[in-house]
């Protein structure tokens, strides 16, 4: 096997022998033939479109399909698989009706004539052979553009799945994503041409962060401050992690009346501002703080626990069975809801289990600050900054990780003047979003955006923050502090990219999978650079530019 595409790589290369994240081997080849299978699905998908021939099933199954290989979402592989044959079964079918309406089927690429073996073994074999990553461009600058776009797509997918599950598709999304499944087939592109796919990537994006929010907002209403409690009450309970709001909202559902209360983990937490969710009287706080503390929370809840969208690493022996997944989420041995998302499993484990015994209070955070909430207080910031009262603002977001050196976020935030106001957001402020920070006028220093799924509402504000000031948001009192861990963070930089955004620092560490001079092109472009080895450093550089 070989993996770079997060940011934990073995050795800062890539995993050969076992994913940092826990993905095995066979899990690591059928990914990657996965993939190869999706880019001769892409190819028909894609001259399908030249003749008017389009499928949004095939469409919303390639979305699912990409996303299944990002980090940390699916380490089934038995479902793999099958998606691979399903695949192969779609694409043939297809192939045919594009034939049909006179287009093209015949491809220079492999890709649209790969046959998987009928065994495991087989297409174990066929994945190691493949070789995926190396077979991509000998060239490896070349090669390193095609991993940004890929890498991209996967996060795009993600963004672009929560939506369609909302009701929120667009075409255009979709075009992108088969002519570039397809594209990286290629071997005729040169540096030019690649670093535009890679951006196109992030303008596309976008749209389906656009998307998302739409249908986030449109089912449950606009985010609203809320604060949010860290303990816990006396009672059964179910902790949900992951991102998906429609899965919270029918765990709602089926568990009202039963006495139990439903608690958040992780990216979830910004869940209990939208008012359609914090209506339900049995959705109660927050629990655990840190992504990297997982495995020390969960044993310590007593309760079912249910990961959706991300299932981060391998639940453990000692807690495995009170854990329960959903969507495209998968470990062997662990229970799956299914499509028809009836979760009765989870809420009979739950009963069975001794909930909290009494109630402790942990104090509470605040959440909630979605683009409304941020913007419907924008002439107080304004004249806030008008008047010297706020100095700067600090977007300090991103993923969360184990990796050593993830401190460096918070110390940056406790170091922050206390002019300065920090706006976070995704899993990487679980660093610090319990920090007690004041307000400057009323207005809380610590603003929590939302999900990474929210970075739509992050540059809405900072656009309206840039129209109002009558200036670019380069030239905003604003600075970019972001870490990474996984995909969804590599397309939302391709697109803080794509609107020209620069002086971003990144880190803990710079990807894997960028070589050299790739990364010229991106520091003379866009003056992107790694985070300095102290908060302080950085912090100094910023605000006596």
């Amino acid at each position: 096997m070989f993996c770079n595409q997060c940011e934990q790589t073995a050795k800062g290369i890539g995993c050969d022998k076992i994913g940092v994240c826990g993905k095995q081997p066979d899990v690591a080849v059928l990914q990657d033939l996965l993939t190869y299978a999706i880019q001769g699905l892409s190819l028909v998908a894609h001259e399908g479109r030249k003749v008017g021939v389009k499928d949004n099933k095939i469409d919303h199954f390639t979305a699912e399909a990409i996303f299944s290989c990002l980090t940390n979402v699916d380490f089934d592989p038995a479902r793999f698989e099958a998606l691979i044959d399903k695949t192969v079964e779609l694409r043939d079918g297809l192939k045919e009706k594009v034939k049909a309406a006179g287009g093209n089927v015949s491809f220079d690429s492999d890709a649209a004539t790969f046959t998987p073996a009928g065994s495991f073994d087989g297409k174990i074999k066929q994945g190691e052979d493949l070789d995926f990553i190396n077979s991509l461009d000998d060239n490896e600058d070349l090669r390193s553009l095609k991993e940004i776009s890929l890498y991209g797509l996967r996060g795009l997918a993600a963004y672009t799945d929560h939506a369609a599950i909302l009701g929120q598709q667009d075409d255009l999304v979709y075009d992108y994503m088969h002519e570039t499944m397809a594209k990286l087939t290629r071997k005729d592109l040169g540096l030019e041409e690649l670093v535009g796919t890679a951006l196109k990537c992030g303008e596309v994006n976008i749209k389906a962060m656009e998307l998302l929010d739409a249908g986030n907002t449109g089912t449950y209403g606009h985010p609203t401050p809320t604060e949010v409690p860290l303990g816990h009450k006396a009672g059964k309970a179910i902790l949900i992690s992951g991102h998906d709001l429609r899965d919270l909202e029918l765990l709602l559902k089926q568990t009202e009346g039963k006495g139990i209360n439903i608690y958040t983990h992780g990216e979830m937490l910004p869940c209990h501002g939208y008012p359609e969710l914090k209506k339900y009287d049995h959705f109660y706080g927050h629990f655990g703080s840190a992504w990297q503390n997982q495995h020390k929370e969960f044993p310590e809840f007593p309760g079912a626990i249910l990961f959706t969208t991300n299932c981060i690493q391998k639940p453990r022996d000692n807690y495995a069975a009170n854990v329960f997944t959903t969507g495209l989420v998968g470990w062997p041995g662990l229970v799956h809801i299914g499509a028809d998302k009836d979760f009765t499993p989870v809420i009979n484990r739950a009963l069975e289990l001794p909930g909290f015994t009494s109630d402790e209070d942990k104090g509470s955070v605040l959440a909630g600050f979605g683009r409304n909430a941020v913007l419907g207080v924008a002439d107080k910031v304004i004249e806030a900054v008008k008047s010297k009262d706020i100095r700067h603002f600090f977007l300090v977001g991103g993923c969360d990780g184990a990796k050593p050196g993830r401190n460096y976020y918070t110390e940056f935030v406790e170091k922050v003047p206390q002019d300065c106001v920090v706006l976070t957001l995704a899993c990487g402020k679980f660093r610090f979003f319990d920090k007690k920070l004041g307000d400057i006028g009323g207005i809380p220093r610590l603003l929590d955006v939302g999900q990474c799924n929210d970075s739509y509402s992050a540059i809405q504000i900072a656009a309206a923050l840039a129209n109002a000031f009558d200036c670019t948001v380069n030239d905003l009192p604003l600075s970019m502090v972001l870490s990474w861990y996984e995909q969804k963070a590599v397309v939302i930089l391709l697109s803080l990219l794509h609107l020209g955004i620069k002086d971003i620092r990144l880190g803990p560490s710079l990807p894997a999978f960028i070589t050299p001079n790739v990364l010229n092109v991106l520091v003379e472009n866009f003056n992107i650079m790694p985070i300095a080895e102290t908060p302080q450093e950085d912090l100094d550089a910023i605000l006596a530019a």
